[in-house]
């Protein structure tokens, strides 16, 4: 079955949907075509921050021409150390209709954009649905990037099959007692790895163009390193080891850096460690998880993520 076909029979399963929101975990319940916001806030309109040409993607991601990145507005998650609080707590956006949204797709595709990348498009998937069922009938035809923060129904993700192209899911925690603290995300481990399990049924390992080294379908797990052993790594590691794949296409991420309110919490105030970062990366090595890409450690965060390949160090 073709994408379109595929696109249009997600839209007629998820008809109505929004009039009891049961989209992500949280499940509100909310009449958001009659007006009513659930806990991400979001109307039933997309709000869109921006959407760039963007060259600080993995490298798979971005390639020479860059990602065709698109920033939703609103989350389902409230992380205290959210590096784009600006738009996904503090309301920043524009709203804009199904049709615009579709063209701006387009948009990003006549630049020459590798692919379109969905960021936190959690809360918005009937809508990005609609959306694409425009722009494909009027020939977008690059990879769609599903970018999550992984808090996600796998319901909703199975409704997905065959139209999302790369799922980049976080990985945030592997200990629920976290994930609230710091997320306010109730049983985020169950919905995070069940949907990843699902993404992974659907997509299997990274495929890339061996021409260029550009993803072109598959799956690719973001970890964040957060300090103090927070995030739980090392156990999320085991986890994609032995129930995804040792085939998978990881990006262990060091750039994080305390914002936001993270300044109120002791053990997350300060940027991760060098040493908590190679820790990590060896553990990976350890379990044979050698695709992907790793951050050179810098002083100074960089928002961009500027990543190399995972290569094993002497001695692992």
């Amino acid at each position: 079955m073709d994408k379109l076909k595929l696109i249009h029979n997600a839209v007629k399963s998820l008809d109505g949907a929004l009039t009891r929101c049961t989209i992500c975990p949280r499940r509100c319940g909310v009449d958001r075509p009659g007006g009513s916001v659930g806990y991400c806030r979001a109307p039933l309109e997309p709000v869109v921050y921006s959407y760039i040409q963007h060259h600080g993607e993995e490298p798979a991601l971005s390639g020479s021409k860059g990602s065709g990145t698109i920033f939703f507005a609103y989350c389902n998650m409230k992380c205290v150390y959210c590096q784009n609080y600006q738009f996904s707590q503090l309301d920043n956006g524009e709203k804009i209709t199904i049709e615009r949204l579709a063209s701006i797709m387009l948009g990003l595709q006549g630049s020459g954009c590798h692919n379109i990348n969905l960021v936190s498009p959690t809360h918005y998937v009937p809508q990005i649905l609609k959306a694409l069922e425009i722009a494909v009938k009027e020939g977008l035809n690059i990879p769609i990037v599903y970018n999550t923060s992984g808090y996600d129904s796998p319901e909703t993700i199975k409704m997905l099959n065959g139209i999302i192209d790369i799922y980049l899911p976080d990985m945030r925690y592997s200990d629920d007692g976290m994930a609230i603290r710091y997320s306010d995300a109730p049983d985020y481990v169950k919905y995070n790895r069940s949907s990843i399990e699902e993404m992974y049924r659907q997509v299997g390992d990274l495929t890339l163009d061996n021409g260029r080294e550009i993803a072109v379908k598959g799956l690719i797990i973001r970890l964040l390193v957060l300090p103090n052993e927070v995030s739980g790594t090392p156990r999320s590691l085991k986890f994609i080891r032995d129930r995804i794949s040792k085939n998978t296409y990881l990006s262990i991420m060091s750039q994080y850096f305390p914002t936001f309110k993270a300044k109120s919490f002791k053990e997350i105030s300060r940027r991760t460690e060098k040493g908590e970062y190679d820790n990590v990366v060896d553990e990976a090595f350890s379990l044979g998880l050698n695709n992907g890409w790793i951050q050179e450690y810098e002083d100074k965060a960089d928002e961009k993520f500027l990543g190399t390949n995972i290569k094993p160090k002497k001695g692992i």
